[in-house]
């Protein structure tokens, strides 16, 4: 039996996005604002609810491609208000669009937006080296600064914890449980 982090349980999407998403270190501006996008859509959700609507807000949010994303009108958000296949929090749903916009601000200040995130973890994987569910942090040192200064760049939801969320998610950080067959396959690819 394969032996996996505790998280995922026995949903078959939830196993795929562990054992092929989950910690891989991602590097492509458009990937990361959507992993960004969608870990401020789970504040106060589980992930699993967003991970089963994920490809829902790919084709409303134009597969968030930025710069479409920061040409939605506001006639198109609130159309989305209604759409029962995403999560209808109106000041979520137009982060998305905001945060689009803070992107191509960054893009344009810091070179890519890979090159920006990454610099919080000095572009480099930080192995977390878990042992048990326990030792995993809901925040730390690198994701207080991150969320300190995206918000200062004026993104929205992107508290302390959902950064580190997004940085787990993105690789930045391999919180994959020493036990888990990903921990090594994931600190290999660094």
């Amino acid at each position: 039996m394969t032996e996996r982090c505790w998280w995922p349980g026995e949903d078959p999407q939830y196993l795929a996005y562990h054992d092929e998403e989950w910690g891989v270190p991602i590097h492509d501006d458009r990937l990361l604002f959507e992993f960004l996008c969608l870990e401020g859509q789970q504040a106060g959700l589980s992930w699993i609810t967003i991970l089963k609507k994920r490809e829902h807000y790919r084709k409303c949010f134009k597969n968030f491609e930025i710069d479409k994303v920061a040409r939605l009108t506001d006639s198109t958000i609130e159309k989305l208000l209604l759409d029962t296949g995403l999560v209808r929090n109106r000041l979520k749903l137009y982060s998305i669009r905001g945060n689009a916009l803070a992107t191509k601000q960054v893009q344009k200040d810091e070179g890519s937006l890979d090159a920006y995130l990454w610099s919080f973890v000095d572009g480099k994987t930080i192995d977390g080296k878990r042992r048990s569910a326990r030792e995993v942090p809901a925040s730390t040192a690198e994701s207080d600064a991150m969320s300190k200064d995206l918000k200062k760049r004026g993104f929205k939801f992107v508290g302390s914890t959902i950064c580190y969320a997004f940085m787990q998610a993105a690789g930045m950080v391999n919180d994959h449980t020493g036990n888990c067959f990903r921990y090594r396959e994931v600190k290999n690819l660094q």
